[in-house]
């Protein structure tokens, strides 16, 4: 699967919440602020501008645009670094402050059943889109999976 198929699988309204989760101040801390721009062919980036574009890079990630998912993906995930750590430490993934060592045989802590654990102690914490996102982005690069994480519902009607 392709980083795009995250997305995709995760479907547009979820995709249109987490541009909204774009924090501007953290991708200028993390120097992403104009490879983002230039990438999503944005004159200025705001999040009107990004919110704006949507429907394009929405179809653009539909056409397999690979290096627009890995911006987004990182653009997304830079504003959210308290929650990897906590996922991460849950886990009990060493890491950096929410960064593993490249050589770190990180997918040993992804256990049967990690994603929906994960999901269920983090449900109430984290947005749903932002959550489900980085877990099948996790499962995606360090389990190499194949499938998008969707979670199975318990409790009254479902």
């Amino acid at each position: 699967m392709q980083l795009s198929g995250i997305f995709l699988g995760l479907g547009e309204d979820n995709f249109l919440q987490l541009l909204r989760s774009v924090s501007i101040g953290r991708l200028k801390t993390f120097q992403l602020y104009e490879r983002l721009k230039v990438r999503c062919h944005l004159p200025k980036l705001n999040s009107d501008s990004l919110r704006k574009a949507a429907p394009r890079l929405w179809k653009r990630l539909a056409e397999d645009d690979s290096d627009l998912a890995t911006e987004l993906s990182q653009a997304i995930l830079v504003g959210h670094m308290d929650m990897i750590a906590a996922i991460l430490d849950f886990l009990g993934i060493p890491h950096e402050d929410g960064f593993f060592a490249k050589d770190l045989e990180a997918a040993k802590y992804l256990t049967e059943g990690w994603e929906q654990r994960v999901y269920e102690k983090f449900q109430e914490t984290y947005p749903s889109a932002l959550l489900l996102f980085y877990i099948n982005h996790l499962g995606w690069e360090v389990a190499k999976s194949e499938r998008i994480f969707a979670p199975a519902l318990s409790g009254p009607g479902a």
